[in-house]
């Protein structure tokens, strides 16, 4: 991240660098083992999402525990300070003045901590409070807190502890996916936040055009393959999902992304239905999981008010597509 603080100070959203980078593999310290390794998320963020995504997909439930915290982060009157995630089990009062809670949320049931920075400290990190966080049970260190190469060591180093014969990463299709996950990353993921986010009018609209140029190269390529790279799913299906998942109703408003809605895109719409039946899907797909999305994005700033509507959603996404025709032109 290339002069961050100067382009921050520019009003530019600029994402922080993740510092846990260790890797599981079969001769190095952490082996892929059955139960040694657990998930902290957020289910409202979507580099959590896509890890979630390939350990369900993959069938890696059994193998890699997981604890889910609540969607907003902390307040300025708690004990460690604002902006911190942290478990909360039993649901709070919002800054809309409603009480919120999720049977979906835990608590944290390997180290018994409420707030993530305390499992960081725990394992000797000091500067990081982000998610997701990839734990080893067994040495209680941080395996990694990056989620491209988590998602990257469940489809491959932990591929044979799978339920699923489910390949992320072929070897015939590295470059493809790779080249897929740059330029999604870039206009899409990432582009999403630099749109929503920055406070520089000249970087949202930059970021707004470039997100909906990428919408129509996505599509143009869905017009012809089944998944990004072809007949099956991806690592690249995979990440591009959550900002696709959150486009409608959470992005178009939240991140000022209102060009087009994705019904106006057959062919992701198409893909979208594709992506929500694969087995394993539904769990990180479902109405709960998007409240998650809603309360975490509109429900920490402003009045604090998360939108009822879109009415319909995520349940529309596993219907064929309707017609694209518009009204006639007056």
């Amino acid at each position: 991240q290339t002069n961050a603080q100067e382009r921050r100070a520019q009003g530019e959203f600029v994402r922080g660098v993740s510092t846990a980078r260790h890797w599981i593999q079969a001769d190095g310290l952490y082996p892929p083992e059955r139960g040694r390794y657990h998930l902290y998320v957020a289910y409202n963020c979507p580099w959590c999402h896509r890890v979630l995504i390939g350990r369900s997909i993959m069938g890696l439930e059994d193998v890699i525990s997981v604890d889910v915290v609540f969607p907003n982060r902390s307040r300025e009157d708690e004990p460690l300070g604002p902006n911190l995630w942290k478990f909360c089990k039993e649901g709070q009062v919002g800054i809309n003045n409603k009480h919120v809670s999720f049977a979906s949320c835990t608590d944290d049931t390997v180290n018994d901590k409420k707030y993530i920075k305390e499992v960081y400290e725990l394992a000797g990190i000091k500067d990081q409070k982000s998610l997701p966080v990839l734990f080893d049970k067994r040495t209680n260190t941080v395996v990694n807190n990056e989620s491209a190469e988590i998602l990257r060591m469940f489809g491959t180093s932990m591929k044979p502890l799978a339920s699923r014969n489910v390949d992320l990463y072929p070897q015939d299709l590295h470059p493809i996916i790779d080249e897929l996950n740059d330029w999604i990353y870039t206009d899409v993921a990432n582009g999403s936040y630099k749109a929503g986010f920055s406070s520089n009018q000249d970087v949202y609209e930059a970021a707004y055009e470039k997100f909906f140029q990428a919408l129509d190269r996505v599509d143009a390529l869905l017009a012809n393959n089944k998944f990004l790279a072809g007949e099956k799913v991806t690592e690249a299906d995979v990440r591009l999902f959550p900002p696709i998942f959150r486009f409608d109703p959470v992005y178009f408003s939240r991140f000022k992304l209102d060009k087009h809605h994705l019904w106006e895109y057959r062919n992701i719409w198409r893909w979208m239905q594709d992506m929500v039946y694969l087995p394993g899907m539904e769990a990180v797909a479902n109405e709960e999981y998007l409240q998650h999305c809603k309360q975490g994005y509109f429900g920490r700033t402003g009045n604090g008010t998360v939108p009822v509507g879109p009415p319909g959603y995520p349940e529309c996404y596993k219907r064929p597509h309707w017609t694209h025709s518009l009204p006639p032109t007056l």
